[in-house]
């Protein structure tokens, strides 16, 4: 009985052995399944010493495109994040500078400072991280949500959510008053040298809890701390202006009034007007969760004390139509999109017939947007500003185009112009103006929302 059992534990671990790796039998038959044809050579040598995308580009569908909208709002300076992920600032920014302009009958422009927001943006995110790690101190250094804190204490993506707390919380500037500087364009050293000194932060805050500190003198040490985070943004960002001299000009740079002293909040009140927050809603396209239900991610949000990530999931069909209305009237709309797929950067054509990576390839890509989603293959990475559809003669879309924020020398002239079929495929995230809800929907809106956590393949930041 001993050795069947000694000979049947050799066997399985034999087998096991066997699966875990590629055996020469394994390999063998890997091998046979690439039947060499006398066109392969000449396919290696094309794909060995060229761009994918270019080999695969389908030509009919890349000059296919009609740039002509039936439904197109007002066009505005395009702008260039350069190389930092504030793409959600950007496109958040886009939207409230042309709602002043359709205020005021495009008689009036205005641009707004995107570094004395970004400034905000990196403290307040700081101070969630060490927040946070004091609030999950008790919890041992290898707990997942611990885990998440240090991995990612401070990021420069963000939703639109961040637009609103940041905005209604310190105001806003105009860009002359607050100019980019090379950290705001170039975001990764600094922030780097953030990260490091906000994960120092944060094994002293835990040690300081378990040494049971008092209260006070943790937020003294963690104000402190915060103190030197606030230099290090001085530094590399300037040092947020707090009143200003500003004249209000036309799209061309003429002014049109005498010049006025404000502070960000009063700049705010007088562009934006009342709050924010309160006056949109975000939906989303997310097939892998019931539509009609409304989520919500936990930490996902730009200040401790400010709104999490929450939004309603729908079906592409009624985020059209929202998308829609919002146009016709002249607004521009907070959207987000899987901008690695199918889209010519070139060209700012996005259409799922772009590429022909099956023909390339010789295999297809069968994989449809949940299974993308949940296998992390697809997901929200770019927000861009939706500003016109063109419609057939019954109303349904047919191509969509955005405002992006990688310069007017990308894409389109600053644009990207999209198919239908793409856009519900690659868009998830849509900020509306409640006036362009359906009362149905923002009853919806209120439910008690899921809990989802921020390591979701679907809940990144938009960059």
């Amino acid at each position: 009985m001993k050795k069947n059992i000694t000979t049947l534990l050799l066997a399985a671990c034999a087998a096991v052995a066997t699966a875990q790796g590629i055996s020469p039998a394994m390999l063998t038959s890997i091998e046979k399944q690439h039947q060499a044809q006398p066109t392969s050579k000449a396919l290696f040598n094309a794909v060995a010493t060229n761009s994918i995308d270019d080999l695969a580009r389908n030509y009919a569908a890349k000059n296919s495109m009609n740039k002509t909208f039936s439904v197109e709002t007002p066009k505005q300076n395009i702008h260039n994040q350069k190389q930092s992920g504030r793409c959600w600032m950007f496109s958040g920014f886009n939207v409230l500078r042309a709602a002043f302009a359709k205020a005021h009958n495009d008689t009036l422009c205005v641009e707004y400072s995107h570094v004395y927001t970004f400034f905000y943006d990196q403290l307040e995110k700081s101070n969630l991280m060490l927040q946070s790690v004091i609030d999950n101190a008790a919890l041992p250094i290898t707990d997942k949500k611990v885990q998440y804190l240090f991995q990612n204490p401070v990021n420069d993506g963000g939703t639109f959510c961040g637009v609103a707390d940041l905005a209604d919380k310190y105001g806003l500037v105009p860009m002359t008053v607050m100019p980019e500087t090379y950290s705001a364009e170039n975001t990764t050293r600094m922030t780097r040298l953030i990260k490091s000194k906000l994960r120092e932060y944060g094994l002293e805050l835990r040690k300081m809890v378990a040494e049971k500190k008092s209260k006070q003198a943790i937020e003294a040490r963690k104000t402190e701390m915060l103190g030197t985070i606030y230099n290090m943004l001085c530094l590399t960002l300037g040092e947020p202006v707090k009143s200003f001299s500003y004249t209000f000009t036309d799209k061309d740079g003429n002014p049109k009034d005498e010049p006025r002293t404000f502070t960000p909040q009063e700049f705010y009140r007088e562009t934006v007007g009342g709050p924010i927050n309160g006056s949109f809603i975000m939906v989303m396209n997310d097939p892998r969760h019931p539509y009609h239900k409304t989520y919500e991610v936990d930490l996902d949000r730009h200040t401790y004390d400010g709104h999490n990530w929450k939004y309603l999931n729908l079906p592409m069909e009624e985020i059209a139509a929202m998308a829609i209305a919002s146009l016709k009237d002249g607004r521009k709309l907070y959207s987000s999109y899987d901008a690695g797929k199918m889209m010519d950067r070139k060209t700012g054509i996005a259409d799922t017939e772009l590429y022909d990576y099956a023909s390339l390839m010789g295999t297809d890509f069968t994989m449809n947007k949940a299974e993308r989603i949940m296998t992390f293959d697809s997901g929200s990475t770019h927000a861009m500003t939706l500003t016109a559809v063109d419609l057939d003669a019954q109303g349904n879309p047919i191509k969509w185009k955005v405002e992006n924020s990688w310069s007017a020398e990308s894409c389109d002239k600053g644009y990207v112009l999209m198919t239908d079929k793409w856009f519900n495929e690659y868009m998830f995230r849509l900020v509306v103006d409640k006036q362009y809800v359906p009362t149905s929907l923002l009853k919806e809106y209120d439910q008690k929302p899921t809990m989802l956590t921020t390591d979701d393949p679907l809940f990144l930041p938009d960059e």
